[in-house]
């Protein structure tokens, strides 16, 4: 039994052998001959090899109508290579601020503003603070 499945499958390999050598040869013809103009659907077919597929889309490629720039390739300069940020326009950057340079000194007003804390420990009462430039007014007794 295996003996006959053995020269079944010998016999079907060289038959598939011999059409693929003859479809190499036919489709290499055919590559040849390939101008811009021709029609390359014929080598999208499923049956036709990657190869042969391959060296036809070469061969349409090759054409100078696809090797135009379009102007839209903006990623093809080279990036590695770029200008430092002037100081200025980095000293004015706000997230640079507080990474790269001290911090400025605070301002007074914001150091006038807080409330001593020995007032508010005094009484246990909240006492509220006045904005800036403004006066509290007295309180009656």
């Amino acid at each position: 039994m295996s003996g006959r499945f053995l020269e079944r499958w010998s016999r079907l390999k060289k038959a598939a052998d011999k059409a693929s050598t003859a479809e190499i040869t036919d489709a290499e013809s055919l590559l040849a001959n390939l101008t811009p103009d021709s029609d390359f659907g014929q080598f999208m077919r499923q049956e036709i090899s990657e190869e042969i597929r391959r060296k036809a889309m070469k061969t349409l490629f090759a054409d100078p109508h696809f090797n135009v720039m379009d102007g839209l390739d903006i990623y093809i300069e080279d990036y590695n290579l770029s200008e430092p940020i002037p100081a200025e326009m980095l000293a004015t950057l706000n997230q640079a601020r507080g990474l790269l340079f001290d911090a400025p000194e605070a301002p007074l007003a914001a150091a006038e503003s807080t409330v001593d804390c020995d007032i508010l420990a005094g009484d246990g009462q909240n006492v509220p603070v006045a904005p800036q430039g403004e006066v509290p007014a007295a309180k009656d007794a």
